[in-house]
């Protein structure tokens, strides 16, 4: 009779995935320590992209030749937002150290929902430390996240489910009287959109609101708006405030924000994505000081902490409705006075997922080995860094700024007496393309007021000022040989 051998994914041969590993942590310490000597992007060849055309694998290969093909078809070819002069739409440039915590964590495996495990409680330690940052209240609940969309949309689901007249989780909306309505900016993210149309209550709740020259919502319209809805029939239910814009890093005046909530009854909530950490820069705490008195604020862990993908947080005043809108016992997930499901803290409780991964360690460790402080002044750097960039495109004759230079943000673009004004649109769309495709700094664009711009977020401690003059050397010789061509042409 043969021996029966129960399977495992487990390695045969532990010395060689050990080595591997040992091999694969120095190749990796070796990109990142290198990124400034590689393009900031290059396109995937089609040859590469015919690799990722391939059938299901059902026979195993050797783990060195799958690693080699990883090092060969997919990590020359990232993002780029690692590499110094990565600067497109708001993304962090992550850490070595937050790598390898990224590594525990997955070695760990633990799934940190409930239960009376280490996991849980560094994750309540970041919470808390998140809070301390933002001046939040210490009874405060929240939640780590995959990002400050799903945070939002955590956060705007306490808000309907608290505002509502009735009881929402068990009767939903069409038992309340009258639509609920939102405010927001017409600068304000898209995922505020998505999260009220994934709460039923569809893009029509929600009401945008006219910025000013700043970009800032228009407060006046707002009170109108809202005076307007109530008269109607409509349920005005919160506002939604903008702790920097994703266009060009606008603050809303939240204090006048705060104060109309409160007037009108209604939700206030920050979306502070990237900008709601500023609060701790001396220059920007007045201006944040409103974050205080919130009911919830959503941010990004990964964007102005420099953590790798993903980690978002959303932090939630009042704890009892926090827990009220997502909390249940099925008689799968029972609690004991002892043993593992005896811990007093379920973080399922507080949120969608019950899968959920051990975010928080990166947080925990990297906070710990630099400390808050580095976090802050590089912030207060990237800060200056815009600054200085906005500063140089505005004293240059073939530069035009296009909005202040509010926070990390800078949007401006190329101009040249002789091109037609029309064209500039298209010339500066040739500028963007060239920049990544020659390797050069990564930027991303957007529209202002009707105006194409290129669109210049720091939110990477490996910037230098050199990558910033190195930047408008390029656009500017960009944006001649483009012209020039076209002139040829012509």
């Amino acid at each position: 009779m043969t021996e029966r051998t129960d399977l495992t994914l487990d390695p045969q041969n532990w010395d060689a995935l050990r080595q591997l590993g040992h091999q694969m942590v120095d190749d990796m310490f070796a990109h990142v320590q290198q990124q400034r000597e590689r393009p900031a992007w290059q396109p995937v060849p089609d040859s590469t992209k015919a690799k990722f055309q391939e059938g299901l694998p059902y026979r195993p290969l050797d783990a060195a030749a799958v690693y080699a093909d990883f090092k060969e078809y997919i990590l020359p070819y990232p993002t780029g937002n690692t590499h110094p002069r990565f600067w497109a739409w708001v993304m962090g440039s992550g850490t070595p150290l937050g790598a390898l915590s990224d590594m525990l964590a997955s070695a760990m495996n633990p799934n940190v929902c409930l239960g009376d495990q280490a996991a849980v409680r560094v994750e309540e330690q970041v919470l808390n430390w998140c809070k301390e940052l933002l001046d939040f209240p210490e009874t405060a609940s929240g939640i780590l996240t995959s990002g400050a969309s799903m945070a939002n949309l955590t956060a705007l689901l306490v808000a309907r489910n608290h505002q509502a007249s009735g009881d929402m989780r068990q009767l939903g909306l069409q038992h309340e009287s009258g639509q609920l309505v939102l405010y927001c900016s017409t600068e304000t993210h898209n995922c505020i959109r998505k999260a009220a149309e994934v709460m039923g209550l569809g893009a029509a709740s929600v009401c945008k609101v006219p910025v000013d020259e700043h970009f800032q919502i228009r407060t006046d319209l707002l009170e109108l708006f809202i005076q307007n809805d109530i008269a109607g029939g409509r349920r005005p239910f919160c506002i939604v405030g903008n702790a920097g814009t994703v266009n060009t890093g606008a603050i809303d005046p939240l204090d006048t924000l705060l104060e109309l909530s409160r007037k009108y009854g209604l939700w206030f909530h920050v979306d502070g994505a990237f900008g709601a950490l500023a609060k701790r820069v001396p220059e920007y705490a007045e201006a944040l000081k409103a974050l205080e008195a919130a009911d919830s604020v959503a941010f990004d862990l990964h964007k102005w902490l420099f953590m790798p993908y993903e980690v978002g947080c959303v932090l939630v005043r009042n704890a009892a409705a926090h827990k009220a809108t997502f909390d249940q016992e099925p008689n799968y997930l029972l609690r004991h006075e002892r043993g593992l499901s005896a811990g007093d803290l379920s973080l399922g409780d507080y949120g969608i997922e019950l899968s959920r991964g051990f975010k928080a360690l990166k947080v925990w460790m990297c906070l710990k080995t630099h400390g808050a402080f580095a976090y802050l002044a590089l912030i207060r750097q990237n800060i200056a860094q815009a600054r200085y960039l906005a500063s140089e495109v505005d004293r240059h004759p073939e530069l035009d700024l296009l909005a202040p230079a509010n926070l990390n943000i800078v949007c401006f673009r190329y101009k040249r007496p002789d091109c037609d004004p029309a064209e500039l649109q298209a010339v500066n769309r040739e500028i963007l393309m060239r920049l990544q495709e020659e390797g050069i700094a990564v930027l991303s664009a957007t529209v202002l007021q009707g105006e194409y711009a290129l669109r210049v977020a720091i939110c990477n401690h490996r910037t230098r000022q050199e990558d910033l003059n190195l930047l408008l050397d390029a656009v500017v010789r960009i944006g001649n040989a483009v012209v020039d061509e076209s002139l040829f042409l012509i």
